[in-house]
């Protein structure tokens, strides 16, 4: 019939009508067609096989291949000749022995070359969070960074933590061939006495080689500052140590002058560098020691010693207590 207008069939009541959502996916051909395929990639030189398990081979020449590392090889996680590895301790430089050197003491060759020597005290994280006291261990140094000495406290635990900075020690001085080289003794001595009185003045015995005394640090009585005699092996005062007004300065370095006698002429220094929150908080002192090149080495090595009864006596921190 020609007057008959066509229109839509009609959808039975049952049947559902497509998803009219604007989010619902559209539904139409796709008008791709695919081609023929390209030529098959050979696998790269020196890896058999072809693809992993799970992975098509490629269809398409390209520059970039499948990555395959060899059997058995690790990352390279640094770079060669940069970095140290982990498990390979940091070398240590250590100066270079000088040869023997007519009257003068073994082991303290290395102080004939040197006019300043500079000393770094082992920070120990344990007193700061345990309160035992430690043994305290030193480093020796020249200009160069180059290692000269290591000195190690040889002290009982008992000893240590019953008299903390007062506790009677014993330092040793050993080389890079670990034979012990200098010995410095400090004896107990009573503070609760006068102040005044010989017996509780702090004094410092120093031995090359061990065993054989070179020379004492004897502490005098003084009412503003600390001041020392440095004496040879007979108890003669050769040198005089005289320190700041105030030895707990913060934020500056306290300087002890080694002077003659007589106060006039001025021989060299022992320098406790300041140190920022190490110096504050820690227990890791640094000092700087200066004297002559053309000095007697054994003079030397009593400048040396002296700075070791100036950390005990003035700079030596004992970790503090819980009370409870």
């Amino acid at each position: 019939m020609s007057g008959v207008i066509p229109t839509a069939p009609e959808h039975p009541a049952d049947e559902k009508t497509p998803d009219q959502r604007p989010d619902a996916p559209p539904d139409y051909n796709s008008h791709f067609v695919p081609g023929p395929p390209g030529p098959a990639v050979p696998p790269p030189a020196g890896y058999a096989g072809g693809s992993p398990v799970g992975y098509n081979s490629l269809q398409q020449p390209s520059t970039f291949f499948l990555y395959r590392p060899a059997v058995g090889a690790h990352p390279i996680q640094f770079q060669p000749g940069k970095y140290h590895m982990p498990s390979q301790p940091v070398p240590v430089t250590w100066m270079p022995g000088p040869p023997p050197t007519p009257n003068c003491p073994p082991g303290l060759e290395y102080l004939t070359q040197l006019d300043t020597i500079h000393v770094l005290q082992h920070f120990e994280p344990l007193e700061m969070i345990t309160s035992f006291e430690t043994n305290n261990g030193y480093e020796v140094k020249n200009n160069l960074d180059q290692m000269v000495y290591v000195v190690n406290e040889d002290t009982d635990d008992f000893t240590r933590n019953a008299y903390r900075t007062l506790r009677p020690f014993v330092l040793r001085v050993t080389d890079c061939t670990g034979r012990e080289v200098m010995t410095m003794q400090r004896p107990f001595r009573c503070t609760c006495c006068c102040f005044c009185c010989p017996s509780t003045r702090q004094e410092l015995a120093v031995q090359c080689p061990p065993g054989v005394p070179i020379g004492f640090v004897a502490e005098h009585w003084n009412l503003c500052r600390a001041v020392y005699s440095i004496q040879n092996e007979k108890k003669e005062n050769v040198m005089r140590v005289r320190g700041p007004c105030s030895t707990y300065g913060c934020g500056s370095d306290s300087v002890f002058e080694v002077t003659s006698l007589d106060g006039v002429s001025n021989i060299g220094s022992i320098i406790r560098k300041w140190n920022g929150l190490l110096s504050a908080m820690g227990d890791a002192d640094q000092f700087e020691i200066h004297f002559p090149l053309d000095m007697d080495v054994k003079m030397k090595a009593m400048i040396f010693g002296a700075c070791f009864l100036i950390d005990f006596m003035y700079f030596e921190r004992s970790p503090r207590r819980s009370s409870r």
